[in-house]
């Protein structure tokens, strides 16, 4: 008996699914994302990056608010991607669950007074878009390909 038939998974070779690689994607473009966050030039106004709140002064590429909470947040993400993409299930767990909370992101982005303390991520009006088509696309692609990744069903 070989090894690899006594320990089935060692020294055999994991053949990824579309689910796990587009949540592993997804985890290294975060993770990628909130390093970013952390680098000057990248993230213009960096002498103005705050730990948190609307007084943040810093943007990621120009564009999107961030602070070093955001950047955590990023970074946190993207670790759980990467982590959970090595499994279907977990994968789907991944991308359907960021996907719902990315769009209760872009809600409370609508809600709130983006001057205001509750806006302590922080999040400007190309932050909401961004989150809302994250939303949508990390949702649709969970539940896409995560079909039939679920746990066994009962006979």
């Amino acid at each position: 008996m070989s090894a690899s038939s006594a320990h089935p998974g060692v020294g055999a070779r994991h053949h990824r699914t579309a689910i796990e690689i587009t949540a592993l994607a997804a985890g290294a473009v975060f993770a990628l994302v909130g390093v970013l966050g952390f680098i000057p030039g990248v993230t213009t106004n960096y002498s103005e990056l705050s730990f948190a709140g609307p007084d943040s002064g810093a943007m990621l590429l120009g564009v999107f608010q961030v602070s070093i909470l955001h950047n955590i947040v990023h970074l946190l993400f993207g670790a759980a991607g990467l982590l959970m993409g090595r499994t279907a299930s977990q994968s789907k767990y991944y991308l359907i669950g960021g996907g719902a909370l990315y769009l209760l992101i872009w809600l409370y982005g609508l809600l709130i007074d983006q001057a205001s303390s509750a806006n302590f991520i922080p999040v400007n009006t190309s932050d909401n878009w961004l989150h809302v088509v994250l939303g949508v696309v990390m949702l649709a692609v969970g539940i896409v390909l995560g079909r039939g990744t679920g746990p066994a069903k009962a006979p």
